[in-house]
Parts: C-alpha cells; structure tokens; sequence
C-alpha cells in the first residue's frame, strides 16, 4: 500500500469551504478511509487543524472536530523528535517554506516518505519531496 504525507489544508478545507478544491479534499480523504493508501502526518497537523477551525468556526466546533480529527482511519500520527527539528531546520535554511511546512516535510521524509498531498505551492521548493496537488491526486 503506498504511503502518501497528509497536510493540514486537505483536511481543514471540507470544513471551511464549499468549492472545487474542498470537493477534491473530500474525495482523497474518503480514498483514505476506504484504504487506497496509507496517510501519515504530523502530530502538528492537529495544532493546525484546531487553531483554523477554532478561528473560523468556534472553539465547540474546533473540539468537536478535532476529536473526530483524532480518530480518523488509516491515519497515522507521526511523533516530532528533536532529529525532525533537526531536518527541519536544514530545509528552512535551504529553501523557501516557512517553518512549519519544513517540519512537515522533514516528518514526512525522515519517515520514507517522499509524496505529500497539499493545496500549499510553498512545498514545490523542497526538491527532495513531490507535492501532489488535491486538483491531481488520483
């Protein structure tokens, strides 16, 4: 089964939006569910994830939400350790993302995995990972 990296907007945008890329979200997230893959993410996926709908919709929605967020299928949450801190600050050094997006590739690719869904082009800089695209996830 292949292994893909989820990031935070595939699953904050079928909350916050009713557009063609929150519809793409939807159908890779029930791919997930049904196991046509394996997602990954990291634990900082939830922060996100909390704090956007928290901001938009309101802290019992945020909650609700995130407990749901906690328990979705073949969904693997990947711990942060000092070593992926570590990656992360060499490709913030080394390419244009900000923080944060460098701690979730450094997650994904000190885990062997070398694919990310995200709506977020800023990926496109690190060379070392392929960004999918939710418009060309298949």
């Amino acid at each position: 089964m292949t292994k893909k990296y989820l990031d935070s907007n595939i699953f904050i945008y079928p909350i916050l939006y009713e557009d063609e890329t929150s519809e793409n979200c939807k159908r890779i997230l029930l791919d997930l569910l049904k196991g046509k893959f394996k997602g990954y993410t990291s634990i900082l996926t939830w922060d996100e994830f909390v704090h956007t709908i928290k901001k938009h919709k309101g802290k019992e929605i945020s909650i609700s939400e995130g407990k749901k967020f906690l328990k979705f299928s073949n969904l693997t949450f990947i711990k942060t350790h000092l070593s992926t801190i570590y990656k992360a600050q060499k490709i913030f050094t080394e390419n244009n993302v900000g923080p944060r997006d460098a701690i979730h590739a450094a997650t994904a690719l000190l885990n062997n995995i070398d694919e990310i869904i995200t709506g977020d082009p800023d990926f496109d800089a690190v060379k070392e990972i392929k960004r999918i695209s939710p418009e060309n996830f298949k």
